[in-house]
């Protein structure tokens, strides 16, 4: 059931759940999504818009039975749009969208908008927690005093991300599997203070993009250490994609042809080319394009344990949480 907010939320969704995986009582879990891009052409025409990349994310990551309610607001930074401040602590986490935009272009007006946003959010607003994905990722690297380049080398597609041991602990796997679509990335260095303190934690690398997603875990309360549990998460980044999917990445990649040049675009591809749009039963020859990956599934389930509606062990101790059964 569709829902218009007040308070400058273009959309809202009400996603009704409830099951024995989760944990009681019945509560609201409400979601500020700050969109900084935009499909366009065919790939718009036949997926839509962000919001609804996003939303179709959370329709299909949503398990059939769960004891919550989940409320998910939109709002259009490009355009300037943000919740006001007294809204913030309404929500329980924000996401923070993929965009062709270069995080580190300040020229961009509502870029540094964004980047204050953010700021104010974390430091003022800790209890909400926060997730950034492709874009997302870069723009809170900046906000947590790294910085953004241009790499000069695309990496699109599945692509195999080889986890740390926090980020094994914390997707429950050897190796993430994710939709990458990007040029723009965090260098480690930009950031070596935050990790060498530990106030960042790295989740894992590729061999293109050392810095693949990172973790900031809430403080203590006391001067006890910090205990890494799912829903002791603050903020989480992933650079690739959780809520792409094929056909919409090689929609991206059919438009961008030109712009990513042929070893990219065949890398996608294989030696069978793109001209065709159905699965074949033999991969052989067609590249990366019908990997496997985890957005849907594994990355799901770990948003679902930050947010407390799925319980948790603490992270460090390696013990799998409990499967997702995922929403057709």
């Amino acid at each position: 059931m569709f829902v218009a907010e007040a308070g400058g939320a273009s959309h809202s969704e009400l996603l009704s759940l409830s099951s024995a995986l989760f944990m009681a009582p019945t509560r609201t879990v409400r979601i500020g999504l700050l969109i900084c891009g935009t499909l366009t052409g065919p790939v718009a025409a036949a997926h839509g818009d962000y919001y609804d990349v996003y939303n179709e994310y959370w329709r299909k990551i949503t398990p059939e039975d769960c004891p919550a309610t989940v409320l998910v607001d939109s709002y259009h930074t490009r355009s300037m749009e943000f919740p006001k401040e007294e809204q913030l602590d309404d929500y329980d986490l924000f996401m923070i969208t993929g965009s062709a935009n270069s995080a580190y272009d300040d020229t961009v007006p509502w870029i540094p908008v964004l980047i204050s946003f953010l700021d104010g959010l974390i430091k003022n607003h800790p209890k909400v927690r926060i997730c950034g994905i492709c874009f997302g990722h870069q723009i809170l690297g900046r906000v947590l005093g790294g910085e953004c380049v241009h790499s000069g080398k695309w990496e699109i597609g599945p692509t195999s991300v080889e986890l740390t041991d926090l980020g094994r602990s914390i997707f429950g796997t050897e190796r993430l599997c994710l939709q990458q679509m990007h040029r723009d990335l965090v260098p480690m260095e930009s950031l070596s203070r935050q990790f060498a303190s530990g106030e960042l934690e790295l989740l894992g690398s590729t061999g293109h993009t050392e810095n693949q997603g990172f973790v900031k875990f809430y403080p203590p309360s006391s001067g006890s250490d910090v205990v890494k549990a799912h829903q002791n998460i603050h903020i989480i980044t992933v650079q690739g994609h959780p809520e792409f999917y094929e056909s919409l990445i090689t929609g991206i990649v059919r438009q961008r042809a030109e712009l990513m040049g042929p070893p990219t675009v065949s890398d996608y591809w294989g030696h069978k080319g793109g001209e065709y749009d159905d699965e074949p039963g033999e991969k052989d020859g067609t590249g990366r394009r019908w990997h496997k990956t985890d957005g849907f599934d594994i990355v799901a389930l770990v948003l679902w344990k930050m947010l407390g509606i799925i319980p948790s062990t603490d992270v460090v101790s390696n013990i799998p949480g409990p499967e997702m059964v995922v929403a057709k």
